[in-house]
């Protein structure tokens, strides 16, 4: 038997944890299980015989010890708004769903010391919601902020639009609370800036996906709150003609940069097309376009600076048209058009997503293989393209023929995968690996790095109940 197919789980397990988490904490009817063992986008399903539903530090650790005892297999879920199958169980049955959902306290939120301690089942939106309400900013931004939890978010290292300027997520983490997986509980919540004594213990977690420990609670960076905000949107060539215009706004604005996205006409159009309420910013269609984003904390003064820019570049010639929002409204819609791309392409076909990463100065040799090679062999699939100019990570959407998609899929993403490691790139930007990635993962995964990785999980989880399937492929396989 592998760890991946572990003997089901004993009756007695489940009510030993009912009675650690009361009537509310445990839920097994098939009906109510449905929202936990499904991913994001209805695309997958998972079995479970349960789901653990704590409301404490104490009562994880608890329900943690007793599955350690009996060789349960957890799988630790947060807001359940994952792409890579990482917070799902997988088909056996003999995973038990541990949702931190009810883990929901702010703990400390401290201006002065801009630092905010949340629990892990805390939602995205909330957070930011409480540091403005002090004046000052949580800067993780993304599509699925109002339902993702802060749990999931350092669990896949979580990336968002704001990257470029802020960083991912374990750039905005100061501590953690993990129960790790023997059911004792690491406190490293410190909310110092500078800690230099020995391993950065919490880096091991974020990013993990569950596989190591279940984080509980996070202590999380805060900045100031940008006072002047100004957005504008361009009709550009393509992908050079970006990385041109990035370099002139780095040059001329530095740090206010907060998001530099790329979008192809084509995503556009349909954004506009099948997005309730949306319009194309610019009079005319475009092959590609930017959406920019700049802030900073000073009262005013900014949109002469990027007025200033957008004239640069209209002189150097780089862009065909652009437009400034000028009210919230105006702004909202042009990031309604870059969160739409997925959900306006939907009724074209089968949706094959990934989330890949180059470094920045060949996204456009990324684009320009993976055109021509589409072109090429799957000349009926659309290839969509946007995302993270910025910071060098693009979400490669194809959009295929449903009748097809057995065969299309796994044809796209490996010459996907394998253009962006011939380009030094990784084939995870901010998605994680999951259950989905893992094999893909570990063809092109150095041994040496690969041994490091099962050390690591083997010292923190000796019998591999947490989150077993994810992120690492089995030895026997030979991946």
């Amino acid at each position: 038997m592998s760890a991946f197919d572990p003997p089901p789980v004993p009756a007695s397990v489940l009510e030993r944890c009912r009675a650690v988490l009361g009537p509310a904490g445990l839920v097994d009817d098939p009906q109510s299980i449905e929202p936990y063992v499904t991913d994001f986008w209805r695309q997958h399903r998972g079995r479970t015989p349960a789901v653990l539903r704590p409301s404490s530090t104490e009562e994880v650790a608890a329900v943690v010890r007793l599955a350690a005892e009996a060789g349960v297999p957890l799988v630790p879920q947060a807001g359940n708004t994952g792409l890579v199958r990482g917070g799902i169980p997988d088909e056996s049955g003999r995973q038990v769903v541990l949702s931190l959902e009810r883990m929901t306290r702010i703990r400390e939120i401290d201006p002065r010391g801009e630092h905010i301690v949340v629990e892990a089942g805390c939602v995205l939106e909330t957070v930011q919601q409480k540091a403005a309400a002090i004046g000052r900013l949580f800067p993780l931004a993304l599509g699925a902020q109002g339902s993702c939890r802060i749990g999931g978010n350092l669990g896949t290292n979580a990336g968002g639009v704001n990257v470029v300027r802020y960083g991912m997520m374990r750039d905005l983490v100061l501590g953690l609370e993990v129960v790790l997986a023997d059911g004792r509980v690491w406190d490293g919540l410190r909310t110092l800036r500078k800690d230099n004594t020995g391993y950065d213990l919490k880096q091991l977690f974020i990013g993990s996906e569950g596989t190591l420990g279940i984080v509980t609670a996070a202590a999380l960076r805060l900045f100031p709150a940008p006072r002047d905000r100004r957005t504008c949107w361009l009709g550009i060539d393509g992908p050079a003609v970006a990385l041109d215009v990035f370099e002139l706004f780095r040059a001329e604005t530095g740090e206010v940069i907060s998001s530099f996205e790329l979008l192809t006409g084509f995503g556009v159009e349909a954004a506009c097309a099948h997005l309730p309420g949306v319009r194309r910013p610019l009079a005319e269609p475009h092959p590609w376009h930017l959406l920019i984003e700049l802030a900073w904390t000073f009262e005013d003064g900014l949109a002469e600076k990027l007025d200033a820019v957008l004239e640069r570049a209209i002189e150097m010639g780089l862009v065909r048209d652009g437009t400034r929002a000028e009210s919230e409204a105006q702004r909202a819609n042009m990031w309604r058009i870059r969160e739409g791309q997925s959900e306006a392409t939907r009724h074209m076909g089968f949706i094959v997503r990934s989330d890949v990463t180059v470094p920045i100065g060949r996204i456009p040799e990324l684009v320009e293989r993976m055109a021509a090679w589409v072109a090429a062999n799957a000349p009926e699939v659309t290839l969509i393209p946007f995302g993270h100019l910025g910071d060098g990570n693009l979400h490669f959407n194809f959009v295929t023929p449903p009748e097809r998609v057995d065969t299309l899929k796994p044809l796209l993403l490996e010459r996907l995968y394998d253009e962006v490691t011939a380009l030094g790139g990784s084939i995870s930007a901010e998605h994680g690996i999951g259950r989905m990635k893992r094999e893909a993962l570990w063809r092109r995964r150095p041994p040496l790095e690969q041994e490091l990785m099962r050390r690591i999980k083997k010292a923190l989880d000796p019998q591999g109940i947490l989150n077993p399937g994810v992120i690492l492929a089995e030895p026997e396989e030979g991946l």
